[in-house]
């Protein structure tokens, strides 16, 4: 089952690119994109996490975590990140808990072929480690765009 806008965000602790840990709770207190992806070095993921990494000062600047999170390797994530240059965290959910936690994780189908994979999905969790917005229909061209203009206008809304 999808995670919903305002459910407690379930907590994890993955391995980044670097094979350090990354527990969600450590990051109370500020914004936190998680952001579910297939894999490493396609073409959609690819087009995603450039955008993400294009517009990260601006996510820095709203105080905004990026989470990049796939089934793949750490070794396959640090690969990622160092031949796209990318300045955010990727967790390596290799075992399929957090994709199962976030309700991400089941049947796909592509060119005709059923299989069980992640579907592209992201979560804005807020400071207080709620789901704020779930983006289930997630355009990978203008994804860190549209992130942005909801984590400002939420900010807005709570001055």
């Amino acid at each position: 089952m999808i995670l919903k806008v305002g459910d407690n965000a379930p907590e994890f602790t993955l391995q980044d690119q670097n094979g350090d840990s990354h527990t969600l709770s450590d990051y109370k207190g500020q914004w936190v994109l998680v952001y579910f992806y297939p894999r490493d070095n396609t073409p959609g993921c690819t087009i995603e996490a450039c955008g993400i990494r294009d517009h990260y000062p601006e996510f820095e600047k709203l105080d905004v975590k990026v989470f990049g999170i796939s089934t793949d390797t750490v070794k396959k994530h640090a690969n990622f990140v160092k031949k796209y240059d990318l300045p955010f965290t990727l967790l390596a959910d290799v075992d399929q808990e957090v994709v199962e936690l976030f309700g991400v994780w089941g049947l796909k189908k592509f060119m005709g072929l059923k299989f069980m994979g992640t579907h592209r999905m992201s979560f804005l969790i807020d400071a207080k480690g709620k789901v704020a917005k779930v983006y289930e229909k997630v355009k990978v061209k203008v994804h860190a765009e549209e992130v942005m203009a909801d984590v400002k206008a939420m900010d807005n809304e709570n001055l």
